[in-house]
């Protein structure tokens, strides 16, 4: 119930975040239409059918959308609801000629943690067959009730690109985790990176290079 109650306060305070500036890309996207689709979907934080992805018109990002995303700890949750995960393997269909590679990545979500509690959200990804990237982990302290926006930017001289002329799954790994600590036991501390009305999503920012 708490969960259903917060999905306005949380659309409504988003509206007010600043924007995030796009990368730079090395290459115009290609005109022809690319698609993502989800392969295989696992973790606690994505139950099938509880994650959806769309693609940008003009092909310079996609979004991911949870539903049921929602790590929590204190009174009335069970002992496993502190972390969850979600672990996606996406295709990426693009025309010919190009390739891609993921330059930048914003996570949004609310979170509401009593004096004493913490959270961690922790993201990496890697196109199949290269090294995955660092984890990149972003912790946040209570007292907090509001929106959540963390942004991972990858340096263009380190950017890992897709081979070119094959099929290669983007994999990408996410996890939500909240410490009751020493909040009161009365209490209840949570973070999520959902909504059940589409208006909150992770953001994957193309950079696009022409293939030799």
């Amino acid at each position: 119930m708490l969960h259903a109650l917060l999905i306005g306060t949380l659309a409504a305070s988003l509206m007010g975040m600043p924007a995030i500036d796009d990368p730079e890309p090395t290459t115009n996207p290609p005109s022809e239409r690319i698609t993502v689709e989800i392969k295989t979907v696992n973790g606690s934080g994505c139950r099938l059918g509880t994650a959806a992805v769309a693609t940008a018109p003009d092909n310079t990002a996609f979004t991911v959308t949870y539903s049921d995303y929602l790590a929590q700890a204190g009174a009335g949750t069970a002992p496993t609801d502190f972390r969850k995960n979600c672990q996606l393997v996406l295709e990426v269909k693009i025309p010919g000629g190009f390739t891609y590679a993921i330059r930048q990545a914003d996570y949004r979500g609310f979170a509401h943690l009593e004096r004493g509690a913490s959270g961690m959200q922790r993201t990496s990804y890697y196109i199949q067959g290269t090294s995955p990237t660092d984890a990149r982990t972003h912790s946040f302290t209570g007292p907090l009730s509001d929106s959540w926006q963390t942004t991972d930017l990858t340096d263009m001289a380190e950017l890992t690109y897709a081979p070119c002329g094959e099929i290669r799954y983007l994999n990408i790994n996410t996890e939500l985790r909240v410490n009751r600590g020493t909040s009161k036991p009365t209490t209840t501390s949570f973070m999520m990176m959902d909504s059940t009305d589409g208006s909150v999503s992770t953001t994957y920012h193309f950079n696009w290079l022409h293939c030799d």
